[in-house]
């Protein structure tokens, strides 16, 4: 009798826990759906106290975490430098990373964390801490190419970086060799455009790989022909002779035209469009 006793109030506590974890959950969902409303009428400081009640309530609820690290995001202002503004950053990151921790391959924390490096590095006037940052981007990109191979947004952000890393060599180089921005080239020095093989080459190839990537998964990606070109174009500047680099920039200029062929007929799509459907 006794036994059963103590076996009757051990289960009474395993209810009552059981009870206590399903209000515990009940709970947080009601804070995410006050978050989210919250959040919907721009009362991101509302939506985020929220947000980590329903975390705290619930920490193994991505959900809320997902929503917690988004709304810190929402208000991290690209290429600030204000000590609130990179706070806000590194408490989206620090959430988007938790996320990760129980969804390893969840593709908005991953698109989030690669954004947010991306952005991050547009505010950093140190070159080299600038370029680290980018690598960190990339990573993140590559991260979730892999995750989601289907994702076009993630092969068009990687050939961007790379443009963003050979573009200011490039100007650097043509300013020391006294050419203008809009001077055709190739480079005048040989010296120099090897060198620059050497540096920039691979890369160069690889962003462009990556922006037809994106361009084989969306056949009117008009943004990531424009990027095509520059690439293209500026790839043009280490051909080894004036032919070369004028074959290479009739490839450039046939991605502009492209690029403004489909922006008008997408353009004409939506007009014609009903109106529900634009």
């Amino acid at each position: 009798m006794k036994r059963q006793s103590i076996v009757v109030a051990a289960l009474s506590l395993g209810v009552l826990a059981l009870i206590g974890t399903g209000c515990q959950k009940l709970k947080a969902r009601d804070h995410l759906n006050k978050g989210v409303s919250s959040f919907k009428n721009g009362k991101y400081q509302d939506a985020i106290d929220h947000f980590q009640a329903a975390v705290q309530l619930d920490p193994s609820y991505p959900t809320a975490r997902l929503y917690l690290a988004t709304a810190y995001m929402n208000q991290y202002i690209p290429g600030a430098q204000s000590e609130e503004n990179l706070r806000m950053s590194k408490a989206a990151m620090e959430n988007f990373l938790k996320v990760l921790e129980q969804e390893p391959n969840n593709t908005v924390a991953l698109a989030s964390l690669a954004s947010l490096h991306y952005s991050e590095a547009q505010g950093i006037v140190d070159l080299d801490a600038k370029l680290r940052k980018l690598d960190e981007a990339k990573e993140w990109y590559q991260k979730l190419a892999s995750a989601d191979p289907q994702n076009k947004e993630a092969y068009y952000s990687l050939g961007v970086i790379v443009w963003a890393k050979w573009y200011p060599a490039l100007m650097a180089e043509r300013a020391k060799l006294g050419m203008k921005p809009e001077e055709p080239g190739p480079l005048k020095d040989k010296k120099v455009r090897d060198e620059l093989k050497a540096k920039y080459g691979t890369l160069i190839e690889e962003g462009i790989r990556n922006l037809e990537k994106a361009l084989e998964i969306d056949q009117e990606y008009d943004d990531a022909m424009a990027y095509l070109n520059l690439l293209i174009r500026e790839r043009a500047d280490l051909a080894d002779s004036p032919e070369q680099y004028k074959k290479e920039v009739e490839i450039a200029d046939n991605w502009v035209s492209k690029a403004l062929e489909t922006k008008k007929i997408k353009a004409a799509r939506a007009a014609n469009a009903p109106a529900g459907a634009r």
